[in-house]
């Protein structure tokens, strides 16, 4: 009486997570560096813009997102990247990234490509992008995001036969969990090969904003200086890192107008709009750059201390963007497993954001760290990791 499509899902990371460790006691306070949940302060006017807007939450709110909203994406957007959009037709709202990065595949994912059709992703990556891929009864192909690959996947090495079927690709820059950055060489040839092949970018890029000194380029900005059809990147972003809002769960979509009405008509059968204050919210936040400023100058102490800290261990490589570490170790679950009974140090075995291949499972040999609590824990989180694992 019940679908057989995700009947052999393993459990999600977190409870994973819990299982391995929750049944030990922990070896000194306990250090959160699982979870890329954000703890520098967000805003402080936040509260007074709700408390503006309260009446508001007896107010059915727009599907797609007020006009002020999708305008203060639409110009966040010329500004960061140099990419014009209409707000009409271009972007959409969403409860959180992870509703469209979700709905996008069932709205945009065909029933046949030269067959069965296939969904390509990084591995490891962000678990709702094989979900999607599923819940469409398409292929999820799982391309190996390595060292020898500098961290991303080489969509290119695929077999013909398996682009030809591709119809939608996911990829995440900068990267979930490794920190690395697809330059403009990287756009372009992974645009190419979508225009060659017919097929759909779906570029997660929820950590643009928190980088070293360069900011990462755009899918949307090297795809409109290439000339590529207007329908070929969609991509997704959210406030939850950019503005430690990970609760006010509000991001955005934005493309071509074929795939955003597409979006925006499954939304409006299946959504949950956001709340109008919390639009409302959003729409200010997206306009306002000085805490993200200073919320990348945070992260910057924090990869320095990672860098003096953990610099001298064979396989460390420094985080290019995003926040978190993925440090090398013989096993994953041992070592997280180890840190937890020794020093109360909770991090994410690498392989529970992966998949089984024929290579293997390319997070086996890591553990996930997030530098996301203040300065000072997270100084001695990294320095108990680097004591416990590699001293």
């Amino acid at each position: 009486m019940f679908p057989e499509r995700f009947s052999n899902l393993p459990a999600y990371a977190f409870p994973r997570l819990r299982a391995l460790l929750d049944v030990h006691v922990p070896g000194g306070p306990v250090v959160h560096m699982s979870i890329g949940e954000p703890k520098h302060a967000f805003p402080d006017w936040i509260g007074a813009v709700l408390g503006e807007t309260l009446a508001d939450f007896g107010r059915y709110p727009p599907n797609e997102g007020t006009p002020e909203l999708r305008g203060a994406i639409c110009d966040w957007l010329a500004r960061r990247y140099g990419v014009t959009l209409d707000p009409e037709t271009q972007v959409m709202a969403l409860n959180g990234t992870r509703e469209g990065l979700y709905n996008a595949g069932m709205a945009l994912c065909p029933e046949q490509k030269n067959g069965q059709p296939t969904v390509l992703m990084p591995n490891p990556f962000y678990q709702v992008y094989m979900i999607s891929a599923k819940s469409v009864a398409a292929e999820p192909v799982f391309v190996n995001a390595t060292e020898a690959t500098g961290h991303l996947p080489d969509f290119a090495a695929l077999p013909e036969d398996v682009l030809r079927r591709a119809a939608l690709c996911y990829i995440c820059s900068p990267a979930n969990p490794q920190g690395a950055v697809a330059d403009a060489t990287y756009w372009e040839t992974l645009i190419a090969l979508a225009e060659r092949f017919d097929f759909q970018i779906l570029a997660d890029e929820c950590y643009s904003e928190i980088y070293r000194d360069t900011p990462p380029p755009g899918a949307l900005q090297v795809a409109r200086a290439m000339g590529a059809h207007p329908e070929r990147v969609v991509v997704f972003h959210s406030l939850s890192k950019r503005s430690n809002l990970p609760g006010l769960r509000s991001g955005f979509v934005a493309g071509g107008p074929d795939s955003i009405a597409r979006i925006r008509q499954l939304r409006a059968y299946a959504g949950a709009p956001l709340p109008l204050p919390v639009q409302h919210v959003s729409a200010r936040v997206w306009a306002d750059e000085a805490h993200v400023v200073e919320n990348r100058r945070l992260y910057g102490e924090k990869y320095a201390l990672a860098d003096r800290i953990l610099g001298n261990v064979s396989g460390y490589v420094p985080p290019q963007a995003g926040f978190f570490l993925w440090l090398p170790v013989e096993d994953g679950e041992q070592a997280a497993l180890k840190l937890w009974q020794e020093t109360g140090v909770r991090v994410l075995p690498g392989a529970y954001l992966a998949q089984e291949t024929q290579a293997g499972n390319p997070g086996k040999g890591y553990i996930r760290v997030a530098m996301v609590a203040p300065r000072d824990e997270t100084e001695a989180g990294l320095s108990l990791i680097r004591d416990c694992l590699y001293g």
